[in-house]
């Protein structure tokens, strides 16, 4: 293993070593101020439902790691590219377990956003890690875009709950929150975003395609990390959307129809990691169903679904790399027989897809179970459509190990290295013995459950040898899938129009026009803004006045825009103020360069006679010297052009449709400009302005006056950032300058 490896294995281990004896110390908490002015705290905290996930997160990556030590330097080799860039795939995964142990832990919406994001950003890096594949470029691409986009929505969500209840706390919001538009509204927007985030249909397409992946990566991000941040988000945020049940039937459709067209499309499949990463779709919408029912008992078979499927799902993603790695294949009909040759990987993956289709002597059977009580408990019709889903899942399931270890086939089968193997039989085992003695896995179920449901929710699970309900829609679903895997070469046809009609008219045909549609708006606007001067120019006010437009018309402004009293000794001010507003308007009218750098700089000098008015005079003495260089520069730069040149730009006059296009962009302008102006000065003073904070700090850095001290000190690395993006600007100018004087 190479030192990266090493580390980002490590990094995992001590992960779940220090998450399960935090656990057993009593948990822990962290609650420290963040940005004090905005009441934001870095709190961070660990419950049942963050044991649950961050245990996943850490344990399956302990071994997905491991697996991926063996597997990424064989996947380079194949490729032609040096081993040097393994350590890059290793260490965005580790900031991956990193992000998301931070997203389940946060108990602040606006520190969970940050980490959400963070996941995004580390998902874009490892999906996109076969960078000279435009396949995986483009896949990458359209993972980030998915859940960014969708990741605003979680923000506005978080600003609408702040907006009503003056908190972005977890904790608080869930005891203040009360039905209504506020709660109704931030409630749709966060499933939206969660449901996105797992793939959830209809925004499910970009799963599919990221399976342009390493197998590592799909192993991991696709089974317990990364999709499972989804419903992670709609289990920590359930007692808010249990206050609109329209919020809850709406997550049972969206389920339903992840389960039905995810596993369909898995039923047609022949790529082995496509057909997992359908079957990815499909059963998080199992979860996303028992969220819908909610109550203790969809919170319990939520858990423990989780729980199950992240172990077993794991272990399939590592089975299909092992495979392709053996064999060099990855397409179903050119595989099988395998189990002889692999029986270690067939064993683990065999109890990993018993898991998946609730088999008896499998954790899988309890989560089945519990998937069926609560859809019982729902409805017939639930309970109808339950068992269908499980006997799709035996179907996809059964077709993906039997094509790949039973029959024959002519591949040859190449040694492939132990760790490859030996994760997937780590993860069989554990849901083997979780199938044997399910009492620690139900015990994590339940403290997670416990904070989905806001209460107690016991996970009761045990074998009953009688004819209770569930083990009838258990029956029911084993015999119904047995039938449909031995009818689906008959449904090949049908399922294969479904998925040419999704590729013709479904949700990733929208993306791509869309995202091409707007590639072309873009083209468009850079051909205009480029022109010229002017156009730059409007390309600026005309999107931010319509904004800032947009913002006053939805923004209540009662008592936004005051007028105060003019009092005499205000005359002076209003004087200077009148003499810059006429020498801005004088700026319109000179046709020749030098008369209008000079109107311009008067407007400049007025404004700074404006600051010496109200007493800001260092800020006045800045304003004259810079006015008076941008004067000087103004004619200097003159002086450099040719006068032909700039007698000719004199003489050009402007159409009466262009006036009138310049006319309305500046007037639109000012007037947006003077609301919010207006709007700003209107409000009164902060009890606690930062400024006095800066005062009384200044002190303390041993600065000379505050503002020293905030570009130094409390805009350090700020100010550094600038100081060496204008020295690279620099080299870059003088690279450039030098290489034309040399030629």
């Amino acid at each position: 293993m190479s030192a990266s490896a090493i580390a980002a294995v490590a990094v995992a281990a001590v992960a779940f070593v220090a998450t399960w004896a935090a656990w057993a110390a009593g948990g822990f908490a962290v609650d420290v101020p963040w940005a004090p002015a905005w009441d934001l705290r870095l709190s961070l905290e660990l419950d049942g439902l963050g044991l649950l996930y961050a245990l996943l997160a850490a344990g399956v990556g302990v071994l997905v790691f491991a697996y991926a030590s063996a597997y990424v330097p064989r996947h380079l080799a194949h490729e032609g590219r040096p081993r040097r860039e393994e350590a890059r795939l290793h260490g965005a995964m580790a900031l991956f377990l990193v992000s998301m142990l931070g997203l389940v832990l946060a108990r602040d919406l606006v520190l969970l956003f940050v980490f959400w994001d963070l996941t995004a950003i580390a998902s874009w890096l490892l999906i996109g890690f076969d960078r000279a594949n435009r396949s995986a470029r483009l896949s990458a691409l359209m993972a980030l875009l998915v859940t960014t986009i969708t990741a605003v929505l979680l923000l506005v969500a978080i600003l609408v709950l702040r907006a009503e209840y003056g908190t972005t706390q977890i904790d608080e919001l869930i005891a203040v929150a009360r039905p209504g538009w506020a709660v109704a509204l931030a409630g749709a927007l966060i499933a939206a975003a969660a449901l996105a985030k797992s793939a959830q249909a209809p925004l499910h397409f970009w799963l599919p395609r990221a399976m342009a992946a390493p197998t590592p990566v799909s192993a991991y991000l696709h089974s317990a990390a990364m999709v499972a941040a989804g419903v992670f988000l709609v289990s920590r945020a359930h007692p808010l959307l249990a206050l609109e049940p329209a919020l809850l039937d709406g997550l049972l459709a969206i389920g339903l129809l992840s389960i039905a067209v995810g596993g369909l499309l898995a039923l047609w499949a022949t790529d082995l990691k496509r057909l997992l990463a359908y079957s990815t779709v499909s059963q998080y919408g199992y979860v996303v169903v028992m969220l819908g029912v909610g109550g203790a008992a969809g919170a319990a078979g939520a858990c423990l679904y989780v729980l199950a499927h992240a172990l077993a799902k794991s272990a399939l993603f590592m089975t299909a790399g092992a495979v392709t790695e053996a064999t060099g294949r990855r397409e179903l009909p050119r595989l099988g027989g395998l189990a002889r040759r692999m029986p270690l990987l067939a064993a683990g993956s065999g109890a990993a897809v018993a898991t998946l289709a609730a088999l008896p002597l499998t954790l899988g059977f309890f989560k089945d179970e519990l998937f069926f009580h609560a859809a019982a408990e729902r409805g017939t019709w639930l309970a109808v459509a339950a068992v269908a889903s499980a006997a799709l899942t035996l179907a996809y399931l059964g077709r993906f190990w039997g094509g790949v270890f039973l029959g024959r086939s002519d591949a040859e089968v190449r040694p492939v290295p132990r760790r490859l193997v030996w994760p997937v039989v780590a993860l069989g085992t554990l849901v083997v013995a979780g199938g044997i003695a399910p009492g620690p896995f139900a015990a994590l179920a339940e403290d997670g459950a416990a904070v989905t449901a806001g209460g107690p929710a016991p996970v009761d699970v045990a074998y009953h040898l009688d004819g209770r309900t569930e083990n009838v829609m258990a029956l029911a679903a084993w015999l119904a899938g047995a039938l449909l895997l031995v009818a689906r070469p008959r449904l090949q046809g049908a399922l294969s129009a479904l998925a040419r009609a999704g590729e013709a008219v479904g949700p990733e045909r929208v993306y791509t026009a869309s995202l091409a549609g707007l590639n072309a708006l873009s083209n468009r606007i850079h051909d205009v803004e480029v022109r010229d001067l002017r156009a730059r120019i409007a390309a600026v006010l005309v999107p931010a006045s319509a904004l800032i437009a947009l913002g006053v018309v939805l923004t209540p402004t009662g008592g936004t825009y005051a007028v105060g009293p003019v009092e005499l000794e205000d005359l002076p001010l209003v004087l200077v103020l009148a003499v810059g507003a006429l020498a801005a308007l004088a700026t319109t009218r000179p046709r020749r360069h030098l008369r209008l750098a000079l109107a311009l700089s008067a407007v400049g000098f007025s404004l700074a006679v404006v600051y010496a008015l109200l007493g800001g005079a260092d800020i006045a003495l800045v304003a004259v010297l810079v006015e008076t260089l941008f004067a000087l520069l103004f004619v200097g730069v003159f002086s450099l052009i040719p006068a032909r040149e700039l007698r000719r730009e004199a003489r050009r006059r402007s159409t009466g449709r262009t006036r009138a296009r310049n006319l309305v962009i500046a007037a639109t302008s000012g007037v947006v400009t003077t609301l919010v102006a207006w709007g700003a000065f209107s409000r009164p003073i902060p009890d606690d302005p930062a400024a006095e904070r800066y005062l009384a700090l200044a002190d303390d850095a041993h600065g000379k006056d505050v503002v020293t001290v905030i570009l130094a000190d409390f805009r350090g690395l700020d100010t550094l950032v600038e100081i060496t993006v204008v020295l690279v600007a620099a080299i870059a100018v003088a690279t450039l300058l030098h290489g034309r004087f040399r030629a």
